[in-house]
């Protein structure tokens, strides 16, 4: 059990006004008790009250007894798990985490007319938010060995794989550096479908004068690494050039931007000026980037939007991009952290422009 990372918690619990909240994300559950649990259709929920007391409740299935060193109380699908939850409650507020599945929620708050629900998600969010020394390590090595693994990757490009056998490329490389997995599913666009941020991976044919655009990531020791690179099979044309030197520039502006204080909206300007100000804005659809850790989007956005402000062991992407619809887009991605002093970007891969000879 992550005694510290309880009591912090539980301080912002009383910020909240919050006696008692339920935690479930598989992510959030691990970062307190270190240990993943995938429920499925079940229910698992972390029992936190202000006081830092702590009680996990879970299916007998999931064989926890003896591998948490957290209260733990178990049942079996012969009994009703919600009845057994609202048991331990206390009447009043009680935060429900923003995902606990409403086939829980309705039947806790139809057992226990007394308890008014709140989403309590922030209090672990924002604990979740500031990474520490032992994260920030771990979130370093696993964009390290994203860095190998999409250069690898990149080095094997050739006419006529597929966008999908491009992806299963990425896939072995990860797996060779340790990897547990990928962050998300590869996302690998050629042509005019990288005019599309969230093009769906598919069978398309890589041709000559394709861009193509690789946004991966993986897992390593649990934690996320996310970056994208964009690069041209065969001699890029002039406005492919021009586009991919705004890109990468804004990316440049957006990292530069990253200190201690700064509002999240000035990265996001920051990174977008640059493309607004060459008359691409339009094509820029995107907010420049998102927090990471355990999953691979975690607050804060970095958005024009956004309220928060970046300071020390926040980790997030600067990301733009430009989508010119039916012809090609570009975008080029990285992590950074926020230090004391300003920032460090976590992927060490070149952003030079890359055209592979064909």
């Amino acid at each position: 059990m992550e005694k510290e990372r309880i009591a912090r918690v539980v301080e912002r619990m009383k910020k909240m006004d919050l006696d008692q909240t339920l935690i479930s994300a598989p992510a959030s559950i691990f970062y307190l008790t270190g240990k993943w649990i995938y429920p499925g259709e079940r229910m698992v929920a972390l029992y936190l009250d202000v006081h830092g007391r702590a009680t996990l409740f879970a299916n007998r299935l999931f064989a926890l007894s003896g591998t948490v060193d957290i209260p733990l109380v178990e049942y079996d699908d012969t009994e009703d798990c919600v009845a057994i939850l609202a048991e331990h409650m206390t009447p009043g507020k009680i935060g429900i985490d923003k995902d606990w599945p409403s086939r829980f929620t309705i039947r806790l708050m139809e057992a226990r007319s007394d308890l008014t629900p709140v989403i309590g998600s922030p209090c672990i969010d924002q604990t979740r938010l500031y990474k520490d020394e032992k994260e920030l390590a771990l979130m370093r090595e696993s964009s390290l060995k994203n860095d190998t693994s999409i250069l690898n990757t990149i080095q094997q490009l050739k006419l006529g794989l597929t966008e999908a056998q491009v992806g299963d490329i990425y896939l072995k490389e990860s797996a060779a550096q340790g990897s547990t997995g990928p962050s998300f599913e590869p996302l690998i666009c050629f042509g005019a479908n990288c005019a599309e941020p969230h093009h769906v991976t598919d069978l398309s044919v890589l041709k000559p004068g394709d861009s193509v655009i690789i946004d991966v990531g993986l897992t390593w020791r649990s934690y996320c690494s996310d970056m994208t690179r964009t690069v041209f099979m065969g001699k890029a044309s002039d406005e492919q050039k021009r586009v991919y030197d705004l890109v990468r520039a804004a990316n440049a502006a957006g990292r530069a931007a990253v200190r201690p204080g700064v509002p999240m909206r000035e990265i996001d300007r920051a990174a977008r000026k640059v493309i607004e100000d060459a008359d691409y804005g339009k094509y820029f659809i995107h907010r420049t980037g998102h927090g990471i850790g355990l999953e691979v989007h975690e607050f804060p956005d970095v958005s024009a939007s956004s309220e928060a402000i970046a300071r020390p062991g926040m980790c997030f992407s600067v990301e733009p991009g430009i989508y010119l619809p039916g012809r090609f887009g570009v975008r080029v991605e990285d992590l950074v952290a926020v230090t004391e002093d300003g920032c460090e970007t976590l992927n060490q891969a070149p952003r030079d422009l890359v055209e592979i000879e064909i």
